[in-house]
């Protein structure tokens, strides 16, 4: 942990003799190819980050619409090496850091509808990137059954991680839906009476919305249900699995028609082009009484926590990474695109030797065609600057054979049984730090209280005395209590600070909350985690 902390102050030094920083923009540009931690995405690099013409605001009963609770701008960008670095924090400044996004919320069993599989869930953040890339979203299905849950991971940029967030829980709720309460929906927006409510979001106070995009997000949310209506084998509406992935690809197809055709605004306009050229992996799970479906597309994952009958914890994953490291996924692509690519498609680790995940919403440039990429950006309006956007004129190599990505998400299911006690979602930045094992432990023994210990195995008998201080040092740690009552902000707490000997680490864990903005990157990715706690006792056989 030392020899970290001499590491960082030794960068920080480093780039203050090569370079002058003011607080409010580099005259250099941001090195990528530094970072320790390699971000998802690899722009050219000149590229210029500014999200300040985006504007947040609250939500309303549709997740759309509000009033606006602030904005970012580049000022916050690039600051740290005109500044006294400290890694030296307290307990309690450690504490605010890691629960200022902590969210808990209680579920009652039964809602009017049916019984309900969730008893609570808690979740947290915490941010690498400035702003924070990473999404999170939870709803209960009002006009159907079931609950929605969601992690999304933005990458050049937040802008589509957060449309995507606010809209992809209600394109799926509204195929869940039966046609009847769909016309019943249809006839309040002709007649202008109340729009019965489609979702109970549950949304942390720091969440905002898409004000200057609300009018557009409910029409084309409204023409997909008109589409449903049309369909003469919508019926009672689509299930679970189904309407999950029809949502991942008809918002996804939304998002691209959006940002060709002509909008009312500017400002609109810009939104939608910086939604559809920036990207996000989704993982969503649709949690009914007796099932799990989850839908995932990128390298966000799913885990569910299982209680054995001998009082230990196993993990049981129901996603996979698309990603490099899933070598089914990289033969996916190479036998979409001609054998003289199959060297190039996936270079790197990356999808043309850009972009990580190999899977996503938006990412339009690894999507559209050249030319139509050429003609939309030619066609932006003069009111439209290019600059703010964070747009750049850059083609990735060999593109030859587009589309190289696509949304379409890999779906699974499974029947929940009563050792089934908790799903844990989570962004590739927690799963960078925490295996699934591991995750699921820490989230079941802080669940239970109970810290098991296996019996000293005969090898660990013939220890020596350092090895066994070691061993002594990480049984210790498991039977500590622990310091969090939020189960995602111990997972986060666990992720950043457990030291070699599987010890929580104060000095590690100040040293990665202290980095400052332009180097925090280096050493860790923006932390999304969600645990969903289920009620295990519907799960149980039923006795005469």
């Amino acid at each position: 942990m030392l020899e970290m902390s001499r590491r960082v102050c030794a960068s920080l030094l480093h780039r203050a003799a090569r370079c002058t920083l003011t607080l409010s923009h580099s005259t250099s540009p941001l090195q990528y190819s530094h970072f320790v931690g390699a971000p998802r995405y690899r722009p050219p690099p000149a590229v210029r980050w500014n999200y300040s013409s985006w504007g947040p605001c609250r939500s309303d009963q549709w997740g759309l619409t509000g009033e606006e609770s602030g904005s970012w701008s580049q000022s916050k960008r690039l600051r740290s090496t005109r500044q006294d670095v400290d890694f030296m924090l307290s307990s309690v400044q450690i504490n605010g850091f890691l629960r200022s996004n902590e969210q808990s919320v209680s579920v009652s069993e039964f809602d009017g509808r049916g019984l309900c599989a969730v008893r609570k869930f808690e979740s947290n953040q915490l941010a690498a990137n400035t702003p924070n890339e990473d999404r999170r979203t939870a709803a209960t299905c009002l006009q159907s059954k079931g609950m929605l849950f969601g992690v999304f991971d933005g990458h050049g940029g937040w802008a589509c991680a957060q449309a995507v967030s606010e809209r992809l829980l209600l394109y799926a709720a509204v195929a869940m839906m039966s046609k009847q309460r769909l016309e019943e929906l249809e006839k309040c927006m002709e007649h202008g009476g109340a729009v019965p409510p489609i979702l109970q979001w549950y949304k942390h106070h720091a969440d905002f919305n898409y004000r200057e995009c609300a009018s557009l997000y409910i029409d084309h949310l409204r023409v997909f249900w008109q589409e449903l209506l049309d369909s003469e084998e919508h019926g009672e509406g689509m299930s679970p699995p189904d309407a999950l992935e029809w949502s991942f690809k008809r918002l996804d197809a939304d998002i691209s028609l959006e940002a060709q055709v002509p909008l009312c605004n500017d400002l609109m306009k810009s939104t939608a082009i910086q939604v559809a050229f920036s990207g996000c992996t989704a993982c969503v799970a649709h949690i009914s009484t007796d099932r799990i479906h989850v839908a995932n597309s990128g390298d966000s994952r799913a885990v569910l926590g299982v209680l054995e009958e001998d009082g230990s914890w196993s993990a049981l994953p129901l996603s996979l990474d698309h990603n490099t490291q899933n070598q089914a996924e990289v033969e996916r692509i190479k036998a979409q695109h001609p054998p003289s690519e199959r060297n190039t498609v996936v270079t790197d680790d990356r999808l043309l030797g850009v972009l990580m995940p190999l899977r996503g919403f938006g990412d339009v440039r690894f999507k559209w065609s050249l030319e139509l990429q050429q003609s939309i950006l030619a066609s932006l309006e003069s009111g439209v600057d290019l600059d703010s956007l964070n747009l750049y004129q850059y083609t990735p190599p060999n593109y030859l054979t587009p589309p190289y990505l696509d949304v379409a998400p890999e779906v699974t299911h499974h029947k929940l049984r009563p050792q089934d006690r908790f799903l844990i979602l989570g962004t590739d930045g927690l799963w960078d730090e925490l295996g699934n094992e591991e995750a699921v432990r820490l989230v079941g023994e802080h669940l239970s209280g109970i810290h098991l210990q296996a019996p000293v195995s005969p090898s660990e008998r013939q220890m020596k005395l350092g090895q066994m201080h070691k061993l002594l040092l990480k049984r210790q740690t498991r039977a500590s209590p622990s310091l969090d009552t939020n189960a995602a902000t111990h997972l986060i707490r666990h992720a950043l600070g457990t030291g070699e000997y599987g010890e929580l680490s104060q000095e590690r864990l100040a040293t990665m909350l202290t980095l400052p903005e332009d180097l925090a990157r280096m050493y860790r990715d923006d932390i999304t985690a969600t645990v969903v706690y289920l009620n295990s006792d519907l799960a149980r056989p039923l006795h005469s």
